[in-house]
């Protein structure tokens, strides 16, 4: 069955929590909750499957990528996306959005007008739409926006 547009996509789901500027205390568990004895028990009694010899391969670009090298990545998008979002946009456009995408969208930008950071509903827009074709150039088909196209038309 094809699904209807990008709202049936996953990455347009409703948010499972309310969307906020926050770090995590490091003595919390994932959830929130702060550890216990028993999540640490949990852990060891839960079984583990020991992986095969083809589970622990990895390709040779993939060995060399140090964290270094992925935050020197992360900053040249970073600073791609905000020289492209910096330049005033003059070309209008109209984009049609559920209303939890709406939601979501202002969720955000309230999150950061508490910290004192403006940002609006385009600049968002406009972020996204840089990131998503910086990706799918650096990456083609195996970009976000190739595979989410690609199951839309499945």
């Amino acid at each position: 069955m094809k699904k209807s547009g990008l709202a049936d996509s996953p990455f347009f789901s409703k948010p499972q929590k309310k969307i906020g500027i926050t770090t995590p205390h490091l003595n919390e568990h994932p959830s929130g909750k702060k550890k216990t004895k028993t999540d640490k028990h949990s852990k060891r009694t839960q079984s583990t499957k020991k992986p095969s010899h083809r589970d622990t391969m990895t390709s040779h670009s993939h060995a060399i990528m140090t964290s270094s090298m992925i935050s020197r990545h992360n900053d040249a998008i970073i600073e791609i996306v905000r020289k492209s979002v910096k330049v005033i946009g003059k070309e209008p456009s109209t984009h049609r959005l559920t209303l939890e995408e709406k939601r979501a969208i202002t969720e955000i930008i309230y999150a950061y007008k508490k910290i004192n950071i403006k940002t609006t509903e385009n600049e968002i827009a406009r972020i996204a739409i840089n990131h998503l074709v910086n990706d799918y150039k650096e990456n083609h088909e195996n970009s976000i926006l190739h595979q989410v196209i690609k199951a839309l038309n499945e």
